[in-house]
C-alpha cells in the first residue's frame, strides 16, 4: 500500500516540531530517539517492528496509525537544522577578508593558489595532494589535486558524524503530504555502510560500475554514497526512462549490478520500476545482481539475479572501511544527450567535483549552518547529484528530498512544504514555475514562506514572466533570485548572480556573473574571441576548473571533438550567450541539435533514431519549438513510405509509443507533421533552420534557401503545416 513506509529505513518517527503538538507525540519521538542511541543503529529499530519471512520472501509492517498527520504550528526557526555549529565563513584562512572581485581575479589569474588553499582546508584527505593541477585543455587533459587521496563518503558523512551525529542530513518529503521522514547523519552513515558491505559481499569492488534506477529517497542517496565508499562508480538513471534507454546506459557503462525499488510513487500513482529493470537486464550480460528495495508493500516477482536489499542489509555490519581514492579516479558517470543519437556517459572524478559542488552550494545560494536546503530536483539528473546530495552533504547541511510533483495534491504543494519544513533556500526549474503561475496566487499566499532566504532557478533560462512571479509572489520581493547556468559537464554552477559584492544588483532573467575560476569567452563563427560588451556569441570557458567533466566514458575522442575541438583552447558549452553593456551574461539557448524539455537536455538525433525504427518511416527530422510551460518541446517532421494503404493517424500513434518505449514519455514529440520530403542541401544535409521557421509560423523570413537541392519543397511543407494547423490532420 502507498501509505506504508518501506521496510529498512523509512521509519514512523515524525519531525519534532515546536508548537501545539501533543506531549504524547513528542514523548513517542523521544522514546524512539533514545532507543536509536541505545542500539546504535536505525536498523535495530526497524528489526523490532513486525518482521516475518514467508516462502523465502521478506516483508515488514509499520503501523498505519504512526502515519496520522499531526497538526502543528509553524516554527519560527527550523528545528531540523542545527544553527549552533560553525562552517568556515570564508573560502580559506589565506583568503579571509578578500572581496568578491579580488577573489575572482585571483581564481582566474592564479588558480593554483586559489584552489590549492581551499582544497587543503575544505576537504579531509587520506593523503595530501602534491600538485594542484595539470591541465592541457586543447587535448581534454584535465587533472586536479594530483597525488591526493580521499573518500567522498567520508567528507559527506564521517566528518559530520564525528562532530554532530544527530544533525538531520536528509528530510524525505514523501509523495504523501505530511509524512516527511528525517534521517540523521549517523543514521545515513550506518545505512550507507550496510549497503556498501552488501555490495562488497556480492562481488562489487573498486572500479566496478553500478546502475541506480530509483526514485528520490534516502535509500537512493545511500546507494550513491555506498558506491563512493567502496570506490565503485555509480551511474544514476532517471527512474522514468524506458527499459531500452536503461539497458543502453547499463551496456555503455558495463554495469556489474543494478540497485532499484519495486515501485516508485509520484503524484499519487504507482510507477513499476522492477519490471522495467527486468526487461532491461535481459540484454545486459554484465549485470550479475539486481538489488531490490521496497518503496511499497505491493509484491514484485523476484528472479535469479534479484536480491531483496533490506534483507541483505540487515545482516551486514554498520561499519565499512572507506576506500582511499585518488583525486582523479572516477566517482560517477551520468548519461546526457548530444547532437548524435547515442547518449554519452559524462565522467566526474573525486576531489575536484566534490570541492566545486560544495563551494557553489554555499556561495551561490548563501547557505549557512542550520539552513534547510530545498532543491526539488530528481537524483537522476546532475542537479540532484550536486545540490541534493554531494554539495549539501559535504557542507554538513540538511537537504530535502522531494519525491512528489508541484501540483500534487494541489498547486500549493511546494509552498506548503516550505512552510512545514521551514525551507530556507528553494531551488527549482522554470518549467515548474511556469506551470504554477497559471494558478491563482492564493495557492502561494495561503502558506507562510517567511523562512525563505534565497530562491534559485535551474535547468534552462528563465523567462521574465516566470522570474517576476517567482520573485514577487513566492519570495514577496525580498529573497534574492539566482538564475543559475551550468551543465552536466560543468559539475556545478558556472554563472549566477551570486556570489557578488554585498548589495550587488540582480538583473531579472539573467545569470550574470561567473563563479570563481570560470572565465567566460564569447566566440564568433570563425573562432575568434569577441571583445567588449553588448555583444553575442558562442559561450565558451577559457580555462579548466575543478568541477568540470574529465571525459566521456570509453570515448575520449568524442569528448575532445564535442567540447574542445570547435574552439581550440576553450571549453565549448554548446550554448549561445549575450554579454550586456554592464558585462553581465545572459544565456540565449542551445546552438546545436539539443533541445531542453522541462529542464532535461535531449538530443533531437536520439528521438529521430527512435522514430526511424518504424518500418513505414524512411526519414524524420526533429526540431525544438518554444512552449509556455515546458520551455521547449519536440516537433517531428515525418516522411512516410509511398503506400496508399498506410493510415497516417495509426502510424503517428505507433510513433508516439515508440519514442515512449525507447526513450521516455517526456521525449514524445508534441507535434507530428507528415510531409512528402524534407528540405536538404545538395550535400544531403537537412536544413532544420527552415523546419523551425515553419513550425513556429515564421515563414515570412526563411533566409537563404539557394543551397537547397529543390527549393519547392519549402512550399510543400508550409502547405502541409497550414492544413495541420486548421485541423485537417489531427494526430
Amino acid at each position: 500500500m502507498n501509505d506504508l513506509f518501506p521496510p529498512f529505513l523509512y521509519h514512523s518517527r515524525k519531525l519534532e516540531r515546536k508548537g501545539s503538538c501533543s506531549g504524547q507525540v513528542l514523548r513517542a519521538a523521544g522514546e524512539q530517539k533514545m532507543a536509536a542511541h541505545k542500539n546504535g543503529s536505525l536498523i535495530h529499530i526497524i528489526n523490532r517492528a513486525s518482521v516475518f519471512f514467508k516462502n523465502g520472501s521478506y516483508r515488514k509492517r509499520i503501523l498505519l496509525t504512526s502515519l496520522k498527520p499531526v497538526q502543528c504550528q509553524r516554527r519560527a526557526v527550523s528545528s531540523i537544522g542545527d544553527r549552533n555549529t560553525n562552517l568556515t565563513p570564508h573560502l580559506s584562512s589565506n583568503l579571509a577578508g578578500w572581496s568578491y572581485n579580488e577573489l575572482y581575479e585571483l581564481s582566474v589569474k592564479d588558480p593554483e593558489t586559489f584552489w590549492g588553499s581551499i582544497a587543503k582546508e575544505r576537504l579531509t584527505w587520506n593523503k595530501p595532494f602534491d600538485q594542484v593541477r595539470d591541465c592541457e585543455i586543447t587535448s581534454g587533459k584535465i587533472n586536479w589535486f594530483l597525488g591526493g587521496q580521499l573518500n567522498v563518503s567520508v567528507n559527506c558523512l564521517d566528518v559530520h558524524v564525528a562532530k554532530h551525529p544527530d544533525r538531520v542530513a536528509l528530510v524525505w518529503e514523501r509523495d504523501e503530504p505530511g509524512t516527511e521522514v528525517k534521517v540523521t547523519y549517523r543514521e545515513l552513515l550506518e545505512t550507507t555502510c550496510r549497503l556498501a558491505n552488501t555490495l562488497k559481499r556480492h562481488g562489487v569492488n573498486k572500479g566496478d560500475r553500478v546502475a541506480i534506477y530509483m526514485p528520490v529517497s534516502p535509500i537512493g542517496v545511500a546507494a550513491m554514497l555506498a558506491c563512493a565508499r567502496i570506490g565503485a562508480v555509480h551511474t544514476v538513471v532517471f527512474a522514468g526512462f524506458s527499459s531500452e534507454a536503461l539497458a543502453g546506459r547499463i551496456q555503455d557503462a558495463q554495469c556489474k549490478a543494478v540497485i532499484t525499488c519495486n515501485q516508485g510513487v509520484r503524484g499519487g500513482r504507482f510507477i513499476d520500476l522492477k519490471p522495467t529493470v527486468d526487461a532491461a537486464v535481459k540484454n545486459c550480460p554484465t549485470v550479475q545482481h539486481v538489488f531490490v528495495a521496497q518503496r511499497t508493500t505491493n509484491p514484485t516477482p523476484m528472479g535469479k539475479l534479484d536480491i531483496p536489499l533490506e534483507e541483505a542489509m540487515a545482516s551486514e555490519s554498520a561499519q565499512c572501511a572507506p576506500e582511499p581514492m585518488g583525486s582523479e579516479e572516477m566517482l560517477f558517470m551520468l548519461h546526457t544527450s548530444g547532437s548524435t543519437g547515442k547518449p554519452k556517459g559524462i565522467v566526474h572524478t573525486q576531489a575536484g567535483y566534490l570541492l566545486y559542488a560544495a563551494l557553489t552550494h554555499q556561495y551561490v545560494f548563501d547557505y549557512h549552518p542550520g539552513d534547510v536546503f530545498g532543491c526539488v530536483a530528481d537524483i537522476g539528473w546532475v542537479t540532484g547529484h550536486s545540490y541534493v546530495v554531494y554539495g549539501p552533504l559535504c557542507n554538513g547541511a540538511t537537504t530535502v528530498l522531494f519525491e512528489s510533483t508541484p501540483v500534487y495534491p494541489d498547486p500549493g504543494r511546494y509552498w506548503e512544504t516550505v512552510q512545514r519544513l521551514g525551507i530556507n533556500q528553494f531551488y527549482g526549474a522554470p518549467t515548474a514555475i511556469r506551470l504554477l503561475l497559471k494558478y491563482e496566487e492564493s495557492w502561494v499566499k495561503k502558506y507562510d514562506r517567511s523562512s525563505l532566504k534565497t530562491l534559485g532557478s535551474v535547468g534552462e533560462p528563465i523567462n521574465h514572466e516566470a522570474w517576476e512571479w517567482f520573485y514577487n509572489v513566492v519570495g514577496d520581493g525580498r529573497c534574492p533570485l539566482v538564475d543559475t547556468w551550468w551543465q552536466t559537464e560543468t559539475g556545478g554552477v558556472c554563472i549566477a548572480p551570486r556570489p557578488a559584492e554585498k548589495g550587488a544588483e540582480i538583473v531579472p532573467a539573467m545569470a550574470m556573473r561567473p563563479f570563481f575560476g570560470i572565465q567566460p569567452v564569447l566566440m564568433e563563427e570563425k573562432g575568434k574571441p569577441i571583445s567588449g560588451n553588448d555583444v553575442s556569441g558562442a559561450l565558451c570557458i577559457g580555462q579548466p576548473w575543478p568541477g568540470m567533466a574529465r571525459t566521456i566514458f570509453g570515448d575520449h575522442k568524442r569528448f575532445v571533438d564535442a567540447y574542445f575541438k570547435p574552439y581550440p583552447g576553450h571549453y565549448f558549452t554548446g550554448d549561445g550567450a549575450y554579454r550586456s553593456k554592464e558585462g553581465y551574461y545572459q544565456i540565449t539557448g542551445r546552438m546545436d541539435d539539443v533541445i531542453n524539455i522541462s529542464g532535461h537536455r535531449l538530443g533531437t538525433a536520439e528521438i529521430e533514431d527512435a522514430l526511424d525504427e518504424h518500418p513505414a518511416v524512411p526519414e524524420t527530422a526533429v526540431i525544438g519549438i518554444s512552449h509556455d510551460i515546458k520551455g521547449e518541446v519536440p516537433f517531428a517532421f515525418v516522411v512516410l513510405k509511398e503506400d496508399p494503404s498506410l493510415n497516417h493517424t495509426a502510424v503517428v500513434k505507433e510513433l508516439r509509443g515508440l519514442v515512449a518505449t525507447k526513450i521516455a514519455k517526456y521525449a514524445v514529440p508534441d507535434h507530428f507533421l507528415v510531409v512528402k520530403r524534407l528540405p536538404k542541401t545538395r550535400s544531403g544535409k537537412i536544413m532544420r533552420r527552415i523546419l523551425r521557421k515553419v513550425a513556429m509560423e515564421q515563414t515570412g523570413d526563411l533566409g537563404d534557401v539557394s543551397t537547397l537541392d529543390d527549393p519547392s519543397v519549402v512550399a510543400e511543407i508550409i502547405k502541409a503545416h497550414a492544413q495541420y494547423k486548421i485541423g485537417q490532420w489531427t494526430f
